[in-house]
């Protein structure tokens, strides 16, 4: 069962990413530099952002940047997390749904094109999910791996030793884009989402 705390009547955005990252900010203050250039990219191109609804670390700061810029947000947070106090409640749309199973799926089915930043094991088992999903053939939708800061090299480091091992193929890392740059690597992933996005001062 779902529940939504705000609603929004304005356009509909040009296009919606989930963004996956840490509830902790990291012990590096560029990791808050990246979430917010992740979340004020989505902003400023008239995107909706799609996340797990938490107000806390890398999460509040891409959401706040998001709405800063002028975009939309959609939390989708688990009651338990809500009952914790960890919940945004500044986002356009908040859901708050029964269990974790059901946030992972409504934030699969609103997403156009899914992002990981640096997070701990949430944000993996989200990554590795979607990731499985799509090379099962469950959606076609473009995933991505924010790896600035070198964050990622040895998680993508040890993904090449399982290609090497034999246990993947080079078919399956190529499902995932890796990229340094956020604002390069957003791009990429929404164009081949299929949408084309203006900066809304282009728009002007």
């Amino acid at each position: 069962m779902s529940t939504t705390d705000s609603t929004f009547d304005g356009p509909a955005p040009a296009f919606s990413i989930c963004v996956y990252c840490g509830s902790k900010p990291g012990n590096s203050p560029e990791f808050a530099q990246i979430a917010v250039q992740v979340g004020t990219w989505i902003g400023a191109h008239g995107g909706q952002l799609v996340y797990g609804g938490g107000r806390n670390g890398l999460m509040g700061l891409v959401a706040e940047a998001t709405l800063a810029a002028g975009g939309t947000v959609v939390g989708i947070i688990p009651t338990a997390l809500v009952e914790k106090e960890w919940a945004h409640h500044g986002c356009t749309e908040l859901h708050v749904v029964d269990t974790m199973h059901e946030r992972k799926r409504l934030m699969a089915e609103k997403a156009d094109a899914f992002l990981a930043l640096p997070g701990g094991i949430g944000t993996f088992e989200e990554l590795f999910e979607v990731w499985t999903w799509r090379q099962l053939g469950y959606h076609d939708k473009p995933v991505g791996i924010l790896n600035s800061l070198g964050y990622y090299d040895t998680l993508m480091a040890f993904i090449g030793q399982v290609v090497k091992e034999g246990f993947m193929a080079d078919w399956q890392t190529g499902l995932v884009r890796v990229g340094t740059a956020p604002e390069v690597l957003l791009q990429a992933l929404v164009e081949a989402a299929g949408f084309a996005p203006a900066a809304k001062t282009e728009l002007l």
